[in-house]
């Protein structure tokens, strides 16, 4: 018996080591989008203090007064990916835009991941078709730390788009009118006052 509980432990132990392994070698295929001390790489609109970085972290500020959304963009488009982030939303109404565009004017329009209370879990296409799909609104508020942060992992390949938050799955989409490619990008939303921050944001492209 004594025999049988150490293989037991030994196995579980060796299975814990190869998952820890599998997992320690799937981040190091993530390379960092923001280096934690500036936006370099990013676009920035055109007020540059509605995005800054405060503590190795992305904070979009508003003060109320906006006229449009406003975001901040990745520097360049990207096609099939793995995009990672943890996401604080203070209060207001935030996004992680995917495969989307970017006007001269700085508006961005595709594939959102809506970062707001009551519309966690919600793909929203903006500029476009709005709501595109929906998680169960219950299940979301169960899903969210409210205050803290909340772990986004969002992929792309080919026409089908997933969103998981917090371990999730929220949105598993196959949509033929997503782009091909396209940047990504973080929003700060008209109305009231608000705060949201970004941080551990990376990407992992994939064949």
């Amino acid at each position: 018996m004594k025999s049988m509980i150490r293989t037991l432990s030994t196995t579980l132990a060796l299975s814990a080591l190869i998952a820890a392994s599998a997992a320690a070698a799937d981040d190091a295929d993530f390379k960092p989008l923001f280096n934690g001390k500036d936006l370099t790489g990013w676009i920035t609109p055109a007020d540059k203090a509605l995005f800054t970085v405060e503590d190795g972290e992305i904070v979009g500020r508003t003060k109320g007064d906006l006229k449009k959304n406003e975001f901040l963009v990745v520097d360049k488009p990207y096609k099939d990916f793995v995009l990672k982030a943890k996401v604080k939303l203070r209060n207001g109404n935030s996004g992680i835009q995917v495969r989307s565009k970017r006007a001269d004017d700085g508006v961005v329009s595709g594939p959102q991941a809506d970062v707001a209370d009551g519309y966690w879990g919600l793909l929203y296409e903006e500029r476009g078709r709005g709501i595109l799909e929906q998680y169960d609104k219950d299940k979301a508020a169960k899903l969210i730390k409210n205050g803290d942060w909340n772990d986004f992992v969002v992929s792309c390949k080919g026409k089908h788009l997933t969103i998981d938050i917090n371990g999730t799955r929220v949105i598993d989409r196959e949509d033929k009118e997503f782009a091909d490619d396209g940047v990504i990008a973080l929003q700060v939303h008209v109305g009231p006052p608000m705060e949201v921050r970004y941080k551990d944001v990376s990407i992992k492209e994939i064949d």
